[in-house]
């Protein structure tokens, strides 16, 4: 067990208080996970809707960046942290009203950085976005903040 994965067995079983960010944009959590992996549905607030009733795509982007990290979380080394430097996100069909599965999967891994992709899928199955992401992993000795931050959530 690492503090990453511990924080994704936390998530999942609803123990952990998610972070401001992710209460005040909606963002939820996740569903299930194992390793480089990880899967959770979504469904839009109606007021997240444009004036057509489709969904916002940076709002997807952030939820792309939210599943990518969590994909990360799986394998992230226990001395280690990361951050996005890359997230690039596909539209494909429009989103509106209704649940969206969402999985996002390591695709490559080395000692310094962590690529991910993820898919969006509409109740019908239909693929709506992907999303790749690649974070730079990084040790807690040079991110005193953000090591205090995360000893604070285990």
């Amino acid at each position: 067990m690492t503090w990453a994965t511990e924080r994704l067995d936390e998530l999942k079983a609803g123990a952990a208080t998610p972070p401001p960010i992710v209460q005040t944009l909606r963002l939820g959590l996740i569903d299930d996970w194992g390793e480089g992996w990880v899967r959770k549905s979504w469904t839009p607030a109606p007021e997240l809707a444009t004036a057509d009733g489709s969904l916002f795509g940076g709002y997807l982007a952030a939820l792309a960046d939210q599943v990518l990290a969590f994909a990360a979380m799986t394998v992230v080394p226990g001395d280690r942290l990361f951050r996005t430097v890359n997230l690039q996100v596909n539209f494909l069909k429009i989103a509106r009203e209704g649940p969206l599965a969402i999985e996002a999967k390591v695709v490559a891994r080395t000692r310094q950085l962590i690529t991910a992709r993820a898919e969006f899928r509409r109740e019908d199955g239909v693929l709506i976005a992907e999303a790749t992401a690649q974070q730079i992993v990084m040790s807690f000795e040079q991110w005193p903040a953000e090591k205090a931050a995360i000893e604070g959530l285990t």
